[in-house]
């Protein structure tokens, strides 16, 4: 009889306003099954193909939908794969339930990005702007304006990462670029710094932006995905 397969399987965290179709999450996907590991990918509500509005979400929701995602849908410990957004999910996800997580890998992860990028670079008119009438339209280089509401702000406050020692009693493995616009190195910096555990490297890829989504870095998390496996 053959023996059950003992490795971690693999969930993927997408980003602010992605989805599960994007260039990560399927290659992420194509890896796995060549690697024979158990995957999961899914859409956050007001995301990709999931029911909701973006725009009346915020940290909190997206949240409690990923930790029912595993849930439901995972079993034993797993590598968590955090994008961006995705990073600061799965981080308040290990940190909750760390008997869940066999490794971590962050790519430009964006933990507290609601306080610290989203309302630091806020303008004295767009903070009165959310405050009184409680959301502003601020500029994407992505895809269409980002409706920027008071409840995303005000929940992120709850969900902040890095005021403390982050426990990581497993590998973690961040990896940035360089000219990353959104998410700065300093961010990176102080996420490797504000982790608490034997086992965490930091990996800068000069020149690289804030999507990470080009063939070199592809095959980074390829080669950092089967290290920790």
């Amino acid at each position: 009889m053959q023996e059950p397969d003992a490795r971690p399987g693999v969930v993927f965290f997408g980003g602010f306003k992605s989805d599960m179709t994007g260039t990560k999450a399927v290659f992420l996907e194509r890896t796995c099954a060549a690697m024979g590991l158990a995957y999961l990918r899914f859409d956050y509500t007001g995301h990709g193909a999931s029911s909701g509005v973006f725009e009346d979400g915020c940290i909190g929701d997206w949240l409690r939908d990923a930790g029912d995602a595993v849930s439901a849908l995972t079993t034993g410990p797993q590598i968590y794969i955090g994008s961006s957004m995705g990073g600061w999910i799965a981080l308040l996800l290990a940190r909750d339930q760390p008997e869940r997580v066999a490794a971590m890998i962050g790519i430009a992860a964006a933990p507290d990005f609601t306080e610290d990028s989203m309302w630091a670079a806020a303008s004295h008119a767009q903070r009165r702007a959310i405050s009184e009438q409680g959301f502003v339209t601020l500029p994407s280089e992505y895809d269409a304006p980002y409706v920027i509401t008071k409840r995303l702000i005000a929940n992120g406050r709850e969900h902040l990462l890095l005021r403390s020692p982050l426990p990581a009693p497993f590998p973690v493995r961040l990896l940035h670029g360089t000219a990353d616009a959104d998410v700065p190195l300093e961010h990176a910096l102080r996420l490797h710094s504000h982790l608490d555990g034997p086992d965490i490297r930091l990996t800068l890829v000069q020149g690289s932006d804030h999507r990470m989504s080009g063939e070199r870095e592809l095959l980074l998390l390829k080669d950092t995905l089967a290290g920790l496996v």
